[in-house]
């Protein structure tokens, strides 16, 4: 339903015995097993979190030198800046620098630009600011490994900088008095894929000195919300960050993650990464987003239990402020589109929309129309400020070189990225960028795959016991995700809509016995299933807690109908005479589709611009007339063979049991001769056959 395709991975039968051999539950040496682990030396060296993860901070290039300068400016009392970025890695890098630096009684101030007016990374005006204050060492997180013209101009006005950052390096690094980046091609460190969080972390390990461990311990939990919000691997030394972290989150001392966490309603629930990514970030984000990054930073730093209450609300206020403004323009880009075309990508653009909401609209659209997704803020001089998020994989940072000549400036990832246009080159740019997608893509629809670690075969195993010990990979995230687990044949038994009607709960059963689901943000009626219909589902486990009593519920994450007792039927006919099994008259009646049928094939395939991804089923489904159930899986897969013997379209059979479809020729101004299409002519003789016996 939400997934185009299913790739459930097969279990290694060796690994899996001697996984459970050695002692693992049935769940956890599933996920193992889907992640390529055969033993259990393996699955400790994967989810190993402790001490021995942690790397020693001068193994970073340029940290001697960062830290003599920081300590010089300690010792002499001058007047230090800690400049960060907007987001959840920035603000929570800036507030840990920061308060160490506090601690060790500097005079420190940070400075965090506004997404609005200065957007990312450092600027001149700012240093210019921050001099005119007397700053005479800027200390970068999160940002700055791009600012050569920058350093230098913050060097001429006599401002040292020493730049902490994560993101990859360009060939030239800016003149700074220490350049601290695990990405510099000169640096040995060994783990590369810290947040910008976690190299300010390292920075304060390695003022510490002798007090590194206690450091480590005293902002781990920073460093896990930054970790974690950023989507950086956890592996290596990120597992132990963040393990730590969360921890520490659970008994955190900080008056501001409190507060907030009780505005949040998470304190009564396990601190997990699902917690940090989806209660905590959202709203320390959102204040950079609607440019007031700087409640946020002063919530985590507020001693002060009355003026963190006070924050909270502030940043929950600001967070539903940024929701209701973000479903206003995914509403408004929704009227605009077609919602049974398959688009290449969306160039969209607006004079009204808001600037730090636009990303997280493009990832809606992504999902939604499978494809690309760029999206403009239009300003009253004519320029465009956009953000842009992939689908399937696509190199949003390859494709913006590609159309350089059309823009202002661009830079990001490959799935995510921002660029500046003129509002006269949009359409040329739509021109472009959707060739470019074409060209990628191979012409080919882009499909929407989701990821299983493997079919759980009985029930039986869905037990408190067996969810409980999934916590063992956690935490969970980018490199080691929660495992995503699939039931075939399920049987419907019991749905309905809750949360105001926005989610589905549901109840169905298999091998004797009933399990719970819940279904977020999809209703029964889109589920397109009834009570007694027969499903295979996708789904975390988890356990629910109501009333003191604790359950096993499946989360599901997709569903698709399963094949019905009638369906079976049919492919097993399908099966038999693809085969060259003999017919009876009757059964080649029942395969034999009629003009109405073939028209609606064609033109379901054509307006979705010639190419679709589907399974049987659904695609039965969508063609069924009236859309009363009464769909033809059997006159479905004729229709199919006949138009691809005749070379009108092309089917490619996928894993998952889907079907991708592609017309090959547009229809001519007469009528096809479908009746010679071989498919047809054998149905046809079969007929005729019996006819011609009982003359």
């Amino acid at each position: 339903m939400k997934y185009q395709q299913w790739n459930i991975t097969t279990r290694p039968d060796g690994a899996y015995r001697t996984l459970r051999d050695q002692g693992m539950p049935a769940l956890v040496a599933a996920a193992l097993c889907a992640r390529g682990v055969e033993d259990l030396a393996q699955a400790r060296a994967l989810l190993a979190s402790g001490a021995d993860q942690l790397r020693d901070p001068f193994l970073m290039k340029d940290m001697d030198r960062a830290v003599a300068r920081v300590e010089r400016a300690l010792e002499t009392g001058e007047r230090i800046a800690v400049y960060g970025d907007y987001d959840v890695d920035g603000i929570t890098s800036t507030c840990l620098l920061t308060h160490y630096l506090r601690t060790r009684g500097a005079r420190v101030e940070y400075y965090i630009p506004d997404r609005l007016d200065e957007g990312y990374g450092v600027n001149p005006p700012a240093v210019r600011a921050l001099a005119e204050r007397g700053v005479t060492l800027i200390i970068t997180v999160d940002c700055g490994i791009t600012a050569v013209e920058e350093t230098a101009y913050a060097s001429s006005l006599g401002v040292d900088m020493v730049i902490t950052d994560h993101h990859e390096c360009k060939e030239s690094l800016p003149q700074a008095v220490a350049v601290v980046d695990p990405h510099r091609k000169d640096c040995p460190y060994p783990f590369k894929d810290l947040a910008g969080v976690g190299v300010a972390l390292k920075l304060v390990m390695a003022l510490g000195g002798d007090r590194a461990d206690e450091l480590f311990r005293e902002y781990a939990d920073l460093a896990a919300v930054g970790t974690v919000a950023d989507v950086m691997t956890l592996l290596g030394e990120n597992r132990a960050i963040v393990r730590v972290g969360l921890g520490n989150l659970k008994k955190t001392h900080r008056r501001g993650l409190y507060a907030l966490m009780a505005e949040a309603g998470t304190l009564n629930r396990d601190i997990n990464s699902t917690t940090v990514g989806y209660c905590l970030s959202p709203r320390i984000n959102a204040a950079g987003r609607m440019g007031q990054a700087k409640t946020a930073a002063d919530l985590i730093l507020t001693e002060d239990p009355a003026k963190a209450e006070l924050l909270a609300k502030e940043l929950c206020d600001l967070n539903r402020t940024r929701q209701a403004v973000e479903l206003d323009i995914f509403n408004q880009c929704l009227g605009r589109l077609d919602p049974d075309r398959q688009y290449d990508c969306l160039v969209l653009a607006d004079k009204t929309w808001h600037q730090g909401v636009v990303g997280i609209v493009a990832s809606r659209l992504a999902e939604q129309f499978a494809c690309p997704v760029f999206m403009i803020c239009l300003q009253a001089d004519g320029k465009g400020k956009g953000s842009c998020r992939s689908y399937g994989g696509f190199n949003l940072f390859c494709a913006l070189e590609q159309c350089g000549d059309l823009l202002e400036g661009y830079g990001g990832h490959a799935l995510a990225a921002g660029f500046s246009i003129r509002e006269e080159n949009i359409d040329a740019f739509r021109t472009r960028m959707e060739a470019v997608v074409r060209e990628n893509t191979g012409g080919e629809e882009m499909v929407s795959t989701l990821q299983i670690d493997g079919e759980i075969e009985s029930t039986a195993l869905l037990t408190v016991e067996e969810v409980e010990a999934l916590s063992m990979l956690e935490p969970y995230g980018a490199g080691n995700p929660k495992p995503v687990f699939s039931l075939s044949g399920v049987t419907v038994t019991c749905m309905s809509d809750v949360g105001g009607g926005r989610h589905l709960k549901m109840r169905a059963s298999r091998d004797g016995r009933t399990v719970d689901m819940i279904f977020f943000s999809v209703t029964r009626g889109q589920s397109g299933l009834m009570v007694g219909d027969r499903a295979d589902v996708a789904f975390y486990p988890q356990i629910n807690e109501y009333r003191g009593s604790r359950t096993v519920q499946l989360h599901l994450v997709d569903l698709r109908p399963a094949w019905s007792a009638r369906c079976e039927a049919e492919r097993d006919l399908y099966r038999r005479f693809r085969a060259g099994e003999a017919l009876t008259p009757e059964e080649a009646g029942e395969m034999r589709p009629d003009r109405d049928d073939f028209a609606d094939l064609w033109r379901y395939v054509a307006s979705r611009q010639g190419r679709v991804t589907e399974t049987p089923v659904r695609l039965a489904r969508r063609l069924a007339r009236g859309g009363e159930g009464t769909e033809s899986v059997l006159r479905t897969l004729v229709c199919l063979d006949a138009l691809e013997e005749l070379g009108l379209l092309r089917v490619e059979r996928l894993p998952g049991d889907s079907l991708r479809i592609v017309l090959e020729k547009t229809r001519g101004k007469g009528k096809a001769a479908l009746d010679q299409a071989p498919i047809m002519q054998k149905l046809s003789a079969i007929a005729r056959g019996a006819r011609e016996a009982r003359a």
